[in-house]
C-alpha cells in the first residue's frame, strides 16, 4: 500500500489525535520487535506500517469508553 487517504484512517477512530496516538504506539512496538529480533531488513518505515495494520483493521484501538 503505498499511501493511505486520511479520510479511510479517520473512518477507524474517533479523532485525528486518537489516530496520530495509536500509529505512535504501534510503529514503537514495531520497533521494538524489529530490534528484539535483530531484524537489520526493514523494508518499510514503522509509521508507515503502523497506519498500513490500522486502514486493514489489524490492531485494535481501545479507547476510554471501552
Amino acid at each position: 500500500m503505498n499511501s493511505i487517504p486520511l479520510d479511510e484512517l479517520l473512518k477507524k477512530v474517533d479523532s485525528r489525535y486518537s489516530l496520530v496516538v495509536a500509529a505512535a504506539k504501534r510503529a514503537r512496538l514495531l520497533t521494538e520487535e524489529n530490534l528484539l529480533n535483530e531484524n537489520k531488513e526493514v523494508r518499510r518505515k514503522t509509521v508507515s506500517r503502523a497506519l498500513e495494520e490500522i486502514s486493514l483493521e489489524r490492531v485494535e484501538i481501545l479507547t476510554n469508553n471501552q
